[in-house]
């Protein structure tokens, strides 16, 4: 903060709620009273234009009435006041008005006043431009040499310059790569252009490469016609200055020019040939900036405002003054007012207009002296206790808005999935071959306890299963009002999902006092889909090339009980047998044994057995809970089967590298195709005609490759999304098997879970098989290490497609290796200490040098993989006898 403040020479308030930006203050001698003094003429964008002439009787005074000379409300809004010679016949300085259709030429003049309110004045239009573009800024200047008068220079939105000369429209150009409009301004030293481009460049244009350039209104003409019709326009020169500029200015003086540049960080000084005289860092952001010739012979004096509310005053690069302003200035201008040269004007956004001057008066202030009284120990111990109560209940509670009941949200969401599938289906664009694809509608209520606002519903599953609708935008929500949206789930994709599970998330706004925007909160709620909705009932199959067994605890339940909606009550075969087809064909078998705690799921695919797997386990814990049984469990005691698990993982793998080398040929191919495309075009433009020499066949067939290339890689496409559903599918599987084999608790089941799926989606730039590589290589360098050598091990910071899968497939290995050692998941980074544990049969122990390692990665490969795990010592009585049978057969 600046020690000293700027002096108040003058200030008024301009309107209510009215803005104003840098264009919108000029200081001149706009009546042409040839007295000396400057009045200021600010614009607003609400359409008000004020002219005034301060003159107080001492500094500091408030504005009066006749200082006002003229206030008028145009119809559109200002955004740029500028004075000029703009009239024909006359050197009269006239006002420039841009509004953003129109450019209006005003003569301001007075009418001598008989009474005490002093002097009148009025404007008068001289003319007006209505403007077939969105205007930006603009600029004046004697373009071309001319001598006395100014033409006008108008900058549209979409980048086209506009010339007047005063009252005629000259000509306009499009300046060439275009994308948003930046500060502009003239050099009559040069005779150009020079603006600040989106590319972060300082460009400098000719005006008479601009008069000679190809006509702006001919844009739409063909390339042939451009090329004879005129001159492209060129730069004069070009400058990078890495950021993007608020303003710029010329400043002339002792036959040379400089060009000065506000950025966002710094503001420089260039040569009129575009080379950098100096630059300036800036300790603050600026918002304006004013250069100027300084009274030193050979040195430029710059006045940047920032938005500390600080006015700096340099000479070149140094700083030679620095003093606080009341406001943040958006434009600042320096003027002659009432005998007094050099006053700073400056102007803020919210319409705060003051006239002040540098001075070394220092604003101090000084504490008043504070009276001695004793001190009272019992009222501050009083205090401290309330404080300390106060702090105390604040940190119990991390939430933004408190709560007044903590188990009831401001806006509650659940979820009812009916429990009959609906009669009329409302699947839409299925892709699934069959004859009827049932739905199921889902209810999903909204509870407010408050008002709440902005709400917006978003309803989620997992592809292949689609919804009818998923976006709902409400209103404001009452206190104690509830919204009802019902929607329908089908199954979209010609392949079975990897989950049953939805979600629904609402997003709302929570007004307070403090904020009545309202404070951002999310509620959220989680369904489960029916197994009824993705298959039917089928009959058993006797042959199966994967098999798992779920050993309980608990006595077998019948299946009729567990599957009511797919066992038929009549039939005594389907106690102890059921089938599942998909409608997708896939075909599954589920086993109950008769005497023994044991549950066989058998089917042809691996990826088919985890949807079932999955319902069978929450079937018999919701029956066993309903049973008041607290101890039931899950357990596996077969082997993994990680070979066929590994098979998935090399078919999806297969499926990235196609994509990738669908990628490169329609890129080849593109380009080749561009190639022979500009071989034609060369051809058709030329004069003298020439034999094509086949390129049309060339293009035609370079064509039919592109198309086909298309085709297959959409094929591709197609394939690997249902490769990576499989893939999940079968991730989710293993992930099971391996918490039942292991007895996982449910933080150790999330780690494996966060490991093994870490994305949602599958893309060439982060596919699944780098992601779990390099979560699993985390697990094994941190809880499941052996040694401190493998935690001192690092790991690439940067994920690329590998060149195959033998590192993953290893890893993976290791990982159940790790476990079946005794290795614990934690999210710690300290090595456990590796227990012994009882491995269960089809384990062997872990090798501990590197060689036996390398062999015991294949060694282990088999012994995950055998999913025969049914032996001829269990009781022949434990399933039916054709089941097992089947299951004997080498």
């Amino acid at each position: 903060m600046s020690l000293f403040k700027a002096r108040d020479w003058w200030s008024t308030a301009l309107g209510e709620k009215e803005e104003f930006d840098q264009g919108c203050l000029c200081v001149a001698d706009v009546d042409n009273s040839g007295s000396g003094q400057d009045k200021i003429t600010v614009g607003s964008y609400m359409g008000y234009l004020r002219i005034f002439n301060p003159h107080p009787v001492k500094p500091g005074d408030g504005m009066q009435a006749e200082e006002l000379l003229l206030e008028v409300q145009l119809r559109d809004s200002v955004l740029q006041v500028e004075v000029g010679k703009f009239v024909s016949g006359t050197e009269l300085l006239h006002l420039a008005v841009l509004h953003c259709r129109k450019l209006c030429v005003y003569a301001v003049s007075g009418t001598l006043g008989n009474v005490e309110h002093g002097n009148q004045y009025q404007i008068k239009l001289m003319y007006e431009h209505n403007l077939q573009r969105t205007a930006c800024n603009m600029t004046y200047g004697p373009f071309g040499g001319v001598k006395g008068r100014d033409l006008i220079c108008i900058q549209s939105m979409d980048g086209m310059l506009m010339l007047f000369e005063q009252e005629s429209y000259a000509f306009g150009r499009f300046l060439p790569g275009f994308l948003l409009p930046g500060p502009l301004t003239y050099s009559s030293r040069t005779d150009s252009f020079i603006t600040v481009s989106s590319c972060q460049q300082v460009e400098s244009y000719k005006y008479q490469v601009l008069a000679f350039a190809t006509d702006a209104d001919e844009r739409q003409e063909t390339e042939q016609q451009k090329l004879s019709s005129g001159k492209r326009l060129v730069m004069d020169w070009v400058l990078n200055i890495g950021e993007q500029a608020l303003d710029i200015c010329v400043v002339s003086f002792n036959q040379t020019s400089s060009v000065f540049v506000l950025g966002e960080r710094n503001f420089f000084c260039l040569k009129d040939n575009g080379q950098i005289r100096f630059m300036k860092k800036l300790d603050c952001s600026p918002s304006c900036f004013l250069p100027y010739c300084s009274v030193s012979e050979g040195t430029i004096n710059t006045l940047v405002g920032n938005h500390n509310n600080m006015l700096h005053v340099y000479q070149d690069v140094t700083l030679k003054w620095a003093t606080q302003l009341p406001h943040i200035p958006v434009a600042v201008k320096v003027g002659n007012l009432q005998d007094l040269k050099g006053v700073i004007v400056t102007l803020s956004d919210s319409g705060h207009l003051q006239c002040s001057y540098l001075g070394t008066d220092p604003s101090l202030f000084q504490a008043p002296k504070v009276e001695s009284r004793e001190i009272n120990y019992e009222e501050l111990d009083r205090e401290m206790k309330k404080l300390q109560k106060i702090i105390k209940e604040s940190t119990k509670t991390q939430d933004i808005l408190p709560k007044s009941e903590k188990d009831y949200d401001d806006l509650r969401i659940t979820a009812e999935v009916s429990p009959d599938l609906d009669v009329v289906s409302q699947a839409i664009d299925s892709e699934v071959r069959a004859e009827a694809v049932p739905s199921v509608t889902v209810k999903i209520t909204l509870q407010s306890r408050l008002a709440v606002q902005k709400t917006k519903l978003s309803v989620c599953v997992q592809p292949p299963l689609a919804l009818t609708h998923d976006q709902f935008i409400f209103d404001d929500i009452e206190s104690c009002e509830s919204k009802v949206v019902a929607l329908s789930v089908f199954l979209k994709g010609n392949c079975p999902p990897a989950e049953l599970e939805g979600s629904a998330v609402a997003s709302y706004s929570t007004p307070t006092d403090l904020n009545p925007e309202g404070i951002p909160r999310v509620a959220q709620c989680k369904f489960r889909l029916p197994l009824r909705l993705i298959c039917f009932p089928a009959q058993p199959s006797k042959t199966a090339n994967h098999k798992l067994t779920i050993d309980t605890n608990k006595p077998p339940v019948s299946l009729v009980n567990l599957f009511p909606d797919f066992a038929d009550q009549s039939d005594e075969d389907q106690v102890n047998v059921l089938g599942f087809q998909f409608f997708t064909g896939s075909r599954i078998t589920l086993l109950a044994s008769k005497t023994s705690q044991r549950y066989r799921i058998q089917s042809e695919q691996l990826e088919d057995l985890w949807l079932i797997t999955k319902e069978l386990t929450f079937r018999l814990e919701e029956y066993f809970k309903k049973q008041n049984s607290k101890d039931f469990t899950c357990t596996f005691s077969g082997s993994v089967p990680l070979q066929e698990y590994f098979e998935l993982i090399d078919r999806h793998f297969e499926l990235r590298l196609n994509a990738e080398k669908f990628e490169e040929l329609l890129s080849e191919r593109a380009i080749q195709f561009r190639a022979i495309e500009r071989r034609l075009l060369t051809r058709f433009k030329d004069k003298t005609p020439a034999p094509l020499q086949h390129l049309d066949t060339l293009l035609e067939g370079t064509y039919r490759q592109i198309i086909a290339l298309a085709d297959a890689a959409e094929e591709n496409q197609t394939n690997m999304f249902q490769a990576f559903t499989k893939l999940k599918s079968a991730t989710q599987l293993v992930i099971m098997l391996i918490s039942l084999w292991q007895k996982l608790s449910t933080d150790q089941v999330a780690i494996l879970e966060a490991t093994f799926l870490p994305l949602m989606q599958d893309t060439q730039e982060l596919g699944w098989e780098e992601s779990v590589d390099a979560a699993i290589s985390h697990l094994l360098r941190t809880c499941l290490s052996k040694s401190s050598k493998e935690q001192a091990l690092t790991l690439t910071s940067q994920l690329s497609i590998p060149k195959d899968t033998s590192r993953l497939k290893k890893h993976i290995t290791l990982l159940c290796d790790r476990l079946v050692k005794g290795g614990r998941l934690c999210l710690s980074t300290d090595t456990n200490i590796q227990q012994t544990m009882v491995m269960p049969g089809g384990c062997t122990p872990i090798p501990e040098s590197d060689l036996e390692e390398r062999t015991g990665v294949q060694d282990s490969t088999t012994m995950f993989t055998s999913h025969r795990h049914l032996t001829k010592q269990k009781s022949k009585t434990d399933f039916p006898q054709g089941a097992l049978e089947e299951a004997e057969k080498p």
